[in-house]
This record gives structure tokens, C-alpha cells and sequence, in this order.
């Protein structure tokens, strides 16, 4: 029976306290309205704080940065101002702005007014209008920093990708690194066909001569990179500046131009380095085999045949004699219309050679000029073979720079050289990936082909029958048959070529 009065003395309480918040938040409310009408200037402060309020219509002033303009010209500007000049120097057009405003100032205590003809500004309270100035000038920064964030913000939203677009992507960054992940048999590949350190290629220096390296390099005295010298010969001309042709020049003992040669310093350091290197490498070579066993050294050591050629005519020569080869590189005589130093072949008696009698299974390089892109394509398709990629040469001249000036080209000079690489039937054991299709490499005589490609075809193809066609005395390598008119006689190491060679021609040369 006691329990109903407390629950009602308690129901009575809670009543009693929301209606004492209700009355609070009302004047709250009226203060804070009464504060803002304050600071507007459209009514008069009341120490009585139970006065009612009366709602007073907004009258129009104006922005905040004509605001500022007018406080700009009251600051700068010689008092007492008139309403027109005012409205006059700041360009305004609406009288009734203009002047809710100035009295809107008038009751914060910024200027002094006084009406005669017209409004008149007769004093101005400068430390305080330049106080409000720099307010207006944060706010205005403070707007334009707000708009560049929000501009930006938006910008970030619409670039973020998705949790679907997120997953996606690192779901194929996991692919990647899985297929460039190089198994130990590709590692063990690339470790037994890495160069020796006696054979890496020295860098030539940016700057060209050790004259214009001291002159330009701050640091030519750790320069250990090779230089060139001039050659100023009597017949040199200085002012024409460098020949295009560089080492490569048919005139060079009349040619006005400047040609070059390396540094006789620089090739002596290098050449005592590579020795040092070489007598390192021995050393270390001699103290593995000393605990090494010499049957799993010689296991793991690439049995290399020396250089073979035949000096012959290729189109009279009889294909069945030298076997079959895993890869053929063939740089041809091509037809292609200009004065050569050596004699050129049909396009008929090109398709007519017979490679298909030399290759089963394996791969073909075939060296292409701007001519003869299309043709050797049409080659590589009679001769059964699929083309699978192509190799492009870029051209550099003695100085290391690429070549703008070629000799070949009938419309633009040209600075690099085509190689189509094809492949017939199903090669076994070859090495995939480990080199790309572009060769950067200096211009020597006409038609020498880069070396770098004996290095990238043997890396590719390690161990096995080469066959070269129309190769001079400087293509002659390890592993390689040579074939070409401009060689000299016989040479042959594999015991059933030489067989079959010698019982079909004798000592005669298929000519």
C-alpha cells in the first residue's frame, strides 16, 4: 500500500524537472536570439531580460566582401567621406546596402555618422576596422581552403578503388611475383651461363675525353671509366666539329672532320685490371679443383668444339652433307638496291636454298633489312617455320651514342636493324626468358653484326650444333659452323660432318 504514493511522489518529480528544462531551453533560446540581433545592429541592448521579443525583419547589408572593400576604402581613405563617394569608390549599386551597413558599423562603434545633405562618415575607429579586416580575411581564406578540401576530398573518393578493385589488384600482384619467381632450376640455368668477371664490358665515360671529364666531372678523380682522345690530324679541320661516321669512316686519312680513338692510359689501366682479374680468377679456379672432384667438375662443364667454317658458294652447296642443326642465324646478302662491297642474291634464289634440309627441330635468326622485313617473313613461312619474335638492334656510333646519320635507308636514316627468329617443330632443352629482344651495341664494318648475339643465341640453346649462313672470318665461334664465300678454305672438328664433307667434295671447294 505504500508502494502507489512513492511511485507518484516520483512520476510528480519527473514531471517538475522537464517542465524546469522546457522553461530553460526557451531562454536560452531568447538570449541567444536576443544576442544575435545584438551584433546585427537591428535593435537596441535591454537591461531587462524578461522584455518580449519581438521579431524584427532582416534588413539587407551587404556581403562580406563588399563588406570588406568598404572597410578597406574607410581605412586608407581621408575622413569625413560622403555616401556618394563612398559608393563612388567602392562601385556599388545599391543605395539601401550601402547604407544599412554603415549604420550597422555606426552601432558597432566602427565609424561615426552624421546626416546633413546626405550621410556623411565623419570619424573612423581604425585599429578597429583593421582588426575586422583580418578577421575577414581568415574567414576568406579559411572558405577557400574549405572549398580546396572538399574539391580534393571528392577528388580522393572518386579515385579510391573499391574493396572488389583492391582485392583484385592484389590478388594480380600475388600472380606476378609468383610467375617471376625464378625456380631453382631456372637460378641453377642462369648461375652455370653467367659471365666471368674478366669478361664484363668497362663503361665509357659521359664526358667523353679526360680533358673535358676534369673540366666538367667533380669527380674525374675516382673516374675509373674509359675515355677517348682526339685525332687532330694536319688535314683536320677543328671548327667542322665531329665526323658522323666516327671510326667507321671510308676517308678517314682525308676526312676534315674529328675522329677519336681510346685513351692509351685508360686502355692501359683497364687491360693491367683485366690481367689482375684474369690471375684471380686462375688462382681460384686452381684451389677448387684442388678439392674438388674432377669427375663432377667436368660434369658440370660445357664441352665447347672449337670454330669450323667452309669456304663455299651456300646456293651450290650440297646441305645433306653437314647434318642437321638445333639453331641457324643467317645474315643474307639481300638485294636491296645500293652500291655493296660484297655481291647480293635474288629474292628467288633466296627462297631456293634448301634450309629445310639442314633443320628439324630448332631455331632460326634471320637478319632483316627495311626490304626485306616482308620477304624474310615470306621465307620463314616456306622454309616451315613459325615466326615467334624479333630481335631489334639499336645502333650506337665509337662514342656510344646513337646513330642519326646511317648509311642505309631510303627514306630515313637508319639507326637500328631487324633479326626474325623463328622456330620449327618442337625444340627440346632451351632456356626460356632469360634475355630480351633488344641489343644496344656499337656500329663496326659493313654487316658485322653484334656479338651479343652469340651470347644471347648460346644462353638460349647451350651445347648445340650452330649453323651460320654467310658468315665472314670474325663470325667464326665455339659451337658454330660457319658458311660464306669469304672465308678461308676447310675447317672441320665434328668427326661425321667431316666424313660425309670430305666423301662427297674431297679437297675440292663447292664453288
Amino acid at each position: 500500500m505504500q508502494v502507489q504514493p512513492s511511485c507518484f511522489d516520483a512520476w510528480q518529480a519527473i514531471k517538475t524537472n522537464k517542465c524546469t528544462l522546457d522553461y530553460l531551453r526557451d531562454r536560452i533560446a531568447q538570449r541567444r536570439d536576443r544576442f544575435q540581433r545584438l551584433c546585427d545592429g537591428t535593435t537596441q541592448p535591454d537591461s531587462v531580460e524578461d522584455v518580449p521579443m519581438v521579431p524584427i525583419p532582416k534588413t539587407e547589408v551587404l556581403d562580406d566582401e563588399e563588406t570588406s572593400k568598404l572597410l578597406t576604402v574607410l581605412e586608407s581613405g581621408s575622413i569625413p567621406v560622403s555616401f556618394s563617394l563612398l559608393k563612388e569608390k567602392c562601385s556599388f549599386d545599391n543605395d539601401t546596402k550601402l547604407d544599412n551597413t554603415l549604420h550597422k558599423l555606426s552601432y558597432q562603434k566602427l565609424v561615426t555618422l552624421k546626416t546633413t545633405d546626405e550621410l556623411n562618415v565623419i570619424t573612423v575607429e581604425t585599429k578597429k576596422i583593421s582588426s575586422l579586416l583580418g578577421r575577414f580575411d581568415k574567414k576568406r581564406k579559411r572558405r577557400k581552403l574549405n572549398t580546396v578540401l572538399t574539391a580534393e576530398s571528392a577528388e580522393f573518393l572518386l579515385n579510391k578503388p573499391s574493396a572488389v578493385q583492391s582485392e583484385s589488384k592484389k590478388l594480380g600482384e600475388e600472380i606476378q611475383a609468383l610467375l617471376n619467381h625464378k625456380s631453382a632450376r631456372e637460378k641453377t640455368i642462369i648461375e652455370n651461363l653467367k659471365s666471368n668477371k674478366t669478361a664484363q664490358v668497362r663503361e665509357f665515360c659521359e664526358w667523353v675525353t679526360r680533358q673535358e671529364c676534369k673540366r666538367g666531372n667533380v669527380k674525374f678523380g675516382s673516374c675509373k671509366k674509359l675515355h677517348f682522345r682526339k685525332l687532330i690530324h694536319s688535314h683536320t679541320d677543328t671548327s667542322l666539329g665531329d665526323c658522323s661516321f666516327l671510326n667507321t669512316c671510308f676517308h678517314m686519312d682525308t676526312c676534315k672532320y674529328v675522329h677519336y680513338a681510346i685513351d692509351e692510359d685508360d686502355q692501359r689501366t683497364h687491360m693491367r685490371q683485366q690481367h689482375r682479374e684474369a690471375m684471380q680468377t686462375r688462382a681460384k679456379n686452381s684451389a677448387a679443383m684442388l678439392v674438388s672432384d674432377s669427375t663432377s667438375l667436368a660434369n658440370t662443364t660445357p664441352d665447347l668444339t672449337p670454330p669450323q667454317w667452309i669456304q663455299c658458294d651456300i646456293r651450290k652447296l650440297d646441305m645433306d652433307v653437314i647434318g642437321k642443326f638445333t639453331v641457324i642465324m643467317a645474315d643474307p646478302p639481300w638485294d636491296i638496291h645500293m652500291e655493296l662491297p660484297y655481291g647480293t642474291m635474288t629474292d628467288d634464289e633466296m627462297r631456293n636454298l634448301g634450309i629445310e634440309k639442314v633443320q628439324e627441330d630448332g631455331f632460326i635468326f634471320l637478319w632483316v633489312t627495311g626490304r626485306a622485313v616482308e620477304l624474310g617473313r615470306e621465307l620463314l613461312r616456306i622454309w616451315g617455320y613459325d615466326r615467334v619474335d624479333d630481335i631489334i638492334w639499336v645502333k650506337t656510333n665509337q662514342l656510344q651514342r646513337l646513330i642519326r646519320t646511317g648509311r642505309t635507308g631510303h627514306w630515313l636514316n637508319h639507326g637500328k636493324e631487324h633479326c626474325l627468329v623463328g622456330v620449327k617443330g618442337n625444340p627440346k632443352n632451351f632456356n626460356r626468358g632469360l634475355d630480351c629482344d633488344l641489343i644496344v651495341s656499337e656500329v663496326r664494318d659493313t654487316s658485322h653484326k653484334p656479338d651479343e648475339i652469340y651470347g644471347m643465341i648460346e644462353r638460349l640453346s647451350p651445347g648445340t650444333r650452330k649453323l651460320e649462313l654467310f658468315g665472314r672470318e670474325h663470325n667464326t665461334q665455339n659451337n658454330w659452323l660457319t658458311l660464306g664465300n669469304q672465308l678461308d678454305g676447310v675447317h672441320l672438328e665434328w668427326e661425321d660432318v667431316k666424313g660425309k664433307y670430305f666423301a662427297r667434295y674431297g679437297l675440292s671447294l663447292p664453288f
